[in-house]
């Protein structure tokens, strides 16, 4: 992906798809990459109220269950995703962010026996259910469903968010749950903050820890036993991973490659099943 007159293009040179939304804002200089999760039932239907000049809301992006991205705002205007926002002393992140939205359901009900989605009632089977406490939940919190992103979707955002980078002097990449905590959960527990943003940040020139299971291994999606194990897991022994960060014996860490047909395994094990896997 390369930018163009702010603009998202292939490598080739062929343009993104465009659909202009009339709900923008002045010129920006773009400091921060903010993701969210659109809560809708499709990416079209999405794109269709961002174009809608009644909702007040845009993103600069829409990214489908397919990894297709569609730009509604030139990346130097400002688009409304943030609403009521902060990030230390800055409040009224539209004003200095770039907004990506990804086609997801976000938090799910069990009703029924199914998992559904609180606003459109539209079911989803299990198997695209990742169930998890959110970072802001209080301790204690049950685990909710959370739909799932796809692995196209998560490299979409990483491609997007890499042109984006070389383009703009991005300080951060932040989640909507980041600078609006007490209102707003996207993009949730499924979603690799922590993985996208080391990417994105150039990670690969901090030599990360790297480390192998030592039998198979469960990841879970926080530190301790009583957290859900993540999808694709148990991870098989010998599993290379690289490791993010530190809570006493249970460490965060990053899947390397794909596992058991799912890419991006991020979350936290028992750093007794790890060994070091330095030369």
């Amino acid at each position: 992906m390369k930018i163009r007159n702010h603009l998202l293009t292939q490598d080739d040179g062929q343009a993104t798809a465009y659909a202009a939304s009339p709900n923008t804002g002045g010129i920006i200089a773009p400091r921060f990459l903010i993701l969210h999760y659109t809560a809708s039932s499709s990416a079209a239907s999405t794109v269709a109220w961002f174009q809608d000049r009644a909702s007040r809301v845009s993103a600069h992006l829409v990214i489908a269950r397919d990894g297709t991205p569609t730009q509604l705002v030139p990346f130097n205007r400002e688009a409304w995703h943030a609403g009521r926002s902060s990030w230390g002393s800055l409040s009224g992140l539209n004003r200095t962010s770039i907004g990506i939205e990804l086609d997801n359901a976000g938090c799910l009900v069990r009703s029924g026996g199914k998992w559904v989605s609180p606003l459109t009632r539209r079911s989803y089977p299990d198997s695209e259910v990742t169930v998890a406490t959110h970072k802001n939940d209080p301790p204690g919190t049950a685990p909710s469903g959370w739909h799932a992103y796809t692995s196209a979707q998560i490299e979409s955002t990483l491609e997007c968010g890499l042109a984006l980078s070389r383009q703009y002097p991005l300080a951060d990449i932040l989640g909507h749950d980041d600078i609006a905590p007490g209102r707003k959960r996207d993009p949730g527990p499924d979603f690799p903050m922590e993985s996208v943003r080391a990417r994105l940040q150039g990670r690969g020139d901090d030599h990360p820890e790297r480390y192998r299971t030592t039998g198979r291994l469960f990841i879970r999606s926080g530190a301790g036993p009583g957290f859900a194990p993540l999808p694709g897991t148990p991870v098989p022994p010998g599993t290379e991973v690289e490791v993010l960060a530190k809570q006493g014996l249970w460490w965060q860490v990053d899947v390397v490659g794909e596992v058991n047909g799912v890419m991006d395994i991020v979350g936290w094990c028992h750093s007794r099943y790890l060994a070091s896997a330095a030369p």
